[in-house]
């Protein structure tokens, strides 16, 4: 059954599968900048932002040696700006000592997590591991009719995933949850495995993330945009240029220092390098 299934998947990954800019190179840098992009942002959006990014970055050295303020300015688009900070941290480590090539490496990179190590490992360097998120274990759970997680869902994929076709069969499985076995409504009369999928109501999508408008996550957001755009401010001057109460800039700057992103100098709150 496993084998079946598998043909019928990357048969439709040949005729369906997105055209995306990263894919067909073997390059880590393009692909480790695609998937910290990717976290928690949708493809559409990563595109065009992947594309200014490479064209101002092209290595890891560029990216190393890059102004920090620039760097979030351009990132601004797609939030969650600790990423652009971690990968440039990432950068200066590869810089300095070389690419790491297998999963154990590449996790001791800065803001590198189990998947996106294994993605890397996978699509760049050849290493026969399956990336585990929330997309696969969605569709894994579905096919053996069971929640699959922690070591289960591990072995699960190791099970499924081919040797000589690991990288197709693991950017097969991102399309198919991106366009068909979605976390709500999954289009099972399309999918080209159903036959094999016992049981798509076995998965329970995880609840929808808190609003942006007013919270934590929006207000580091400006305030980060904001010493990126305008240097180092007092707490005085954030308040006044970033048009946020100082109830939501305190808290913000607070969360800010704790992860490394800006630093208290002199009175004023600017970026760390």
């Amino acid at each position: 059954m496993a084998a079946e299934r598998t043909r019928a998947l990357l048969d439709w990954y040949g005729e369906n599968g997105r055209d995306l800019p990263w894919r067909g190179t073997s390059d880590p840098w393009p692909i480790l900048v695609s998937e910290v992009m990717s976290q928690q942002t949708q493809i559409s959006r990563v595109i065009p932002a992947w594309q200014a990014f490479m064209e101002r970055y092209p290595t890891p050295g560029d990216l190393a040696r890059a102004d920090r303020a620039e760097l979030i300015t351009l990132w601004a688009g797609l939030g969650y700006q600790r990423r652009a900070i971690n990968l440039q941290r990432a950068a200066r480590a590869i810089e300095a000592s070389g690419w790491p090539t297998e999963v154990a490496g590449l996790l001791e990179l800065p803001g590198v997590g189990p998947y996106t190590a294994a993605a890397v490992a996978c699509f760049a360097f050849g290493e026969p591991v399956p990336a585990v998120d929330t997309n696969l274990k969605r569709i894994l759970s579905r096919w053996y009719g069971e929640p699959l997680s922690g070591s289960e869902l591990v072995e699960a994929a190791v099970a499924e995933m081919p040797v000589d076709d690991d990288a197709d069969w693991a950017q097969a499985l991102m399309d198919l949850g991106a366009a068909i076995c979605r976390p709500r409504e999954p289009a099972c009369e399309v999918c080209p495995v159903e036959e094999w999928c016992i049981d798509p109501a076995v998965y329970e999508p995880p609840p929808r993330q808190s609003a942006y408008e007013g919270s934590v996550r929006q207000a580091r957001a400006t305030v980060l945009r904001t010493i990126a755009r305008d240097g180092a401010l007092s707490i005085e001057s954030l308040v006044e240029r970033s048009g946020l109460e100082l109830s939501r800039v305190e808290p913000a700057i607070s969360s800010l220092i704790s992860d490394g992103s800006v630093q208290r100098r002199n009175g004023v709150i600017c970026l760390r390098d």
